[in-house]
């Protein structure tokens, strides 16, 4: 799982004093960006640490590496921080379905793993529970614009995927008069390997370019297993505090998937260090490469009013 910020201030600190902060060995899943989690080596302030350092080194590479790209290939523009949000510990977006009315309450897309409980536990998930959570709003140049709050947590669970949907208490049509930003609408269709895709972190206000490299038939981190998951290829580098950010076609602008974790050091199968399982049981380790959860299957299982409903002919998403 990706990691989150909650000493940021204090890190970037002691840098501009000289010191050098310490970097603890083991974060949390794109999958540990959760700020009380209950997995093993969930603990927020690690993960932060790690990932204020890995954006501070990954900014001077990037800016060098991007500046030699742009003289041959000039970078996606449509794409950018709209309806985005920051959570506490992660990062999300307003989300729409294909269907959605204008005046549906509003959801929010981010990781199972980011909400404020902790990690659910494999095999377990939480429907139509209370929940005042806040989200900040972002606008295009990554601008908190307003405060959203959620009345509902819709969906979460860390079975088969890493997501979880809240149900504001704001309709879309107020967002978009308010604030003139409109909600993502999730696409109701399975990606492709090839396609190129940005990943807008409200966490960092920063957007990743990269394409599908291809898909993990199971990816297994810790105690948890997620399906068919979207392989980057290496150039989407997210850190901590990206969890929960969208992974948007840059053809279509829809969201294609839901970006969740990495292999931070090599590791097998381990916290922060998810594998590959193919159809035969075949293990691959792919160290420093990053993964999504793909959210088509979403589009199924939300119907009138953009009501849940996991018994609806095509929904597959995993029940309690």
């Amino acid at each position: 799982m990706r990691k989150p910020l909650v000493v940021a201030l204090c890190a970037l600190a002691l840098a501009a004093a000289g010191a050098t902060p310490a970097v603890a060995a083991a974060p949390t899943p794109t999958g540990a960006d959760t700020a009380t989690g209950t997995g093993a080596g969930s603990t927020a302030v690690p993960d932060v640490v790690n990932g204020v350092v890995d954006n501070v080194v990954s900014t001077v590479t990037d800016t060098a590496s991007e500046t030699v790209a742009g003289l041959t290939a000039p970078r996606a523009g449509a794409v950018n921080l709209a309806g985005t949000v920051s959570l506490s510990n992660c990062s999300g977006s307003v989300v729409r379905m294909p269907d959605s009315a204008a005046d549906d309450p509003a959801l929010v897309l981010t990781n199972g793993h980011c909400l404020e409980s902790g990690f659910p536990g494999a095999g377990e998930v939480l429907v139509d529970r209370a929940s005042g959570r806040s989200f900040g709003l972002l606008n295009a140049s990554g601008a908190k614009v307003a405060t959203l709050r959620a009345d509902r947590l819709v969906y979460a669970t860390m079975t088969d995927t890493d997501a979880a949907v809240y149900r504001l208490g704001t309709t879309y049509a107020q967002i978009k008069s308010a604030y003139g930003i409109d909600a993502l609408t999730l696409a109701d269709t399975r990606p492709a390997a090839g396609t190129a895709v940005s990943v807008p972190s409200g966490y960092w206000k920063r957007i990743y370019n990269c394409s599908v490299d291809g898909f993990a038939y199971r990816l297994k981190e810790a105690g948890w297993t997620f399906k068919d998951s979207v392989r980057y290829t290496p150039a989407c580098n997210t850190i901590g505090g990206t969890s929960g950010s969208p992974v948007v076609d840059d053809a279509t602008g829809k969201v294609v998937a839901v970006n969740n974790t990495g292999n931070t050091d090599g590791g097998r199968c381990t916290m922060n260090n998810p594998c590959e399982v193919d159809e035969n049981g075949a293990v691959t380790v792919r160290r420093g490469i990053n993964y999504a959860q793909q959210t088509y299957p979403f589009t199924a299982c939300f119907g009138l009013d953009g009501k849940l409903d996991l018994y609806a002919s095509g929904c597959t998403l995993p029940k309690p």
